[in-house]
């Protein structure tokens, strides 16, 4: 109680307030347009939040993280076009209802299952967070180093079909972490004498650059659109009183939300599809489901919400983010010396229920903003793609500048940005570049601090926590395999291809 406590006074600031409430609304105001998405907000927002005390800058970003995802389901249904890549199985049943003339229960029922999946995965997160302060410092280098490595393992087996390239991004990002001065030798690596290389390629740099100005280039070299979604009308507090009907399917939903968030490179398609198949397995009526199903729709929105908490798990505990936009809060932490992991529940506990805390308000504060201005939405889907264009590429080149004051680091974004421009008309993933850079630098780092006390390779895993993790290691590559060759013996044909598609985007 004394910490719960301690998070609320850390949260009771007027500027951890304010920016609580810009992340929140504005995480739902580019959650709704399609073609921005939080990565790209977050991006751009990044090099600003270095300035601000962490609660602060973490509680803008985690606004923007967990609400976008309900603005986000406001194009998915009204119009077919997921605001964000996650929302793209709420288009499977949310646009039907639409069709049939029910845009205002579908919006409603999104909204109570969104709501609904995120106080489940914080209250969760809550219930775990005294076993995680008593695990955590039993994490010493080495298995902050398999965890690490299982990490990049399972962000690449996660993506399906394209393993190979996959695996290959991630190495990549692990280079890009490599080049500069090495602080413990002081020898140059892979700087090719070229001096503005001397200090490392900076992560700031490269995730604005795939993310952001890779999307404003998407959207200025794509043809111009301007979305027409109508207003909604009837009040939107109906999906409250519907989600009770629902509750067994919103709570497995945000079962497999928690667990796969807590994995890392899982996140919200694993748990998505895992909620949405068993969802449809035990439906009275399973033939519905993707004709406009409020049970698909509900399984759909409450798994992805339930995520945002729940990946939170691996990044305070260990250190190790799960995905792309928890890889950009681990720089806030670092940027003020404030280092994720075993420590981070000794020292500062209170910052770690402020952070709880500010994802339990912010699920209030969205909510009562839906409540009132989703017709206000509706308007701003209609912003033209080119103009969006326009407007991310100013930010993001201000943003890369802001953060050295160096024309080096806009031209390096640049370069990062047209790369990401080709990942992307290729349907390849940005997400392995930014894990293998930020899990890259943690592994070296954390092997080079456990070489010393090693005699031999088997000391790597001779103690518990370390072997389980080996364990799992040498088990998820089994399986794998073991899936592979299932595949190969017994080819089925490909599905949802299109959502497939809507992922690596």
């Amino acid at each position: 109680m004394e910490n719960l406590m301690a998070g609320a006074e850390m949260l009771a600031r007027w500027d951890v307030i304010l920016a609580l409430l810009v992340g929140s609304i504005g995480g739902v105001i580019i959650g709704a347009i399609p073609g921005v998405g939080p990565a790209v907000a977050i991006a751009i927002l990044l090099p600003a939040t270095f300035s601000l005390d962490p609660i602060v800058g973490l509680t803008m970003l985690l606004g923007i993280y967990g609400s976008s995802m309900y603005g986000g389901a406001i194009p998915a249904i009204l119009i077919n076009t997921p605001g964000t890549a996650v929302n793209a199985l709420t288009s499977y049943d949310g646009y039907p209802m639409t069709q049939r003339g029910e845009s205002n229960r579908a919006l409603s029922l999104a909204y109570a299952a969104s709501f609904w999946g995120g106080i489940f995965g914080i209250l969760c997160l809550i219930l775990l967070s005294p076993v995680l302060a008593l695990i955590a410092p039993m994490f010493g280098s080495r298995e902050i180093f398999l965890a690490a490595l299982l990490g990049i393992i399972l962000v690449v087996l996660a993506h399906r079909g394209q393993i190979f390239a996959a695996g290959m991004l991630a190495m990549f990002g692990i280079f890009l972490n490599t080049v500069g001065l090495d602080a413990v030798t002081y020898t140059q690596r892979y700087t090719f004498e070229l001096s503005f290389l001397s200090s490392g390629i900076n992560l700031i740099v490269v995730v604005l650059g795939l993310f952001a100005l890779s999307q404003a280039f998407f959207l200025l070299t794509d043809k111009d659109n301007s979305p027409d979604a109508q207003p909604t009308k009837g009040r939107l507090t109906s999906g409250f009183r519907e989600i009770a009907q629902h509750k067994r399917v919103a709570s497995m939903a945000s079962g497999f939300g928690v667990m796969m968030g807590m994995i890392p490179g899982v996140g919200e398609f694993t748990a998505q599809f895992m909620s949405y198949t068993y969802a449809q397995k035990t439906s009275n009526d399973p033939a519905l489901f993707g004709k406009g199903s409020p049970e698909g729709l509900v399984a759909s929105e409450a798994a992805n919400n339930a995520v945002p908490a729940a990946a939170m798990i691996p990044l305070l505990a260990l250190g190790i983010p799960g995905e792309a936009l928890t890889a950009m809060m681990l720089s806030v932490f670092y940027v003020h010396n404030v280092v994720p992991g075993p420590q981070l529940f000794q020292n500062n506990i209170d910052l770690v229920y402020g952070l709880y805390l500010a994802l339990i308000l912010l699920n209030v504060i969205v909510i009562c903003f839906l409540m009132v201005s989703t017709n206000l939405l509706t308007k701003i889907i209609r912003v033209p793609t080119r103009l969006l264009g326009v407007m991310i590429l100013i930010l993001s080149f201000v943003g890369v500048y802001s953060l050295r004051n160096s024309l080096t680091d806009c031209i390096l974004a640049a370069g990062f940005g047209v790369l990401g421009l080709i990942l992307k008309r290729l349907n390849l993933p940005l997400v392995p570049i930014i894990l293998g850079m930020v899990l890259g630098g943690i592994m070296e780092v954390k092997l080079r601090s456990a070489m010393p006390r090693l005699k031999t390779p088997f000391d790597m895993i001779d103690r518990p926590i370390s072997f389980i993790l080996f364990v799992m290691i040498l088990l998820v590559i089994a399986l794998h395999l073991r899936t592979l060759l299932r595949e190969l013996r017994n080819p089925s044909p490909q599905v949802d291809h299109d959502l497939h598609d809507t992922q690596q985007r």
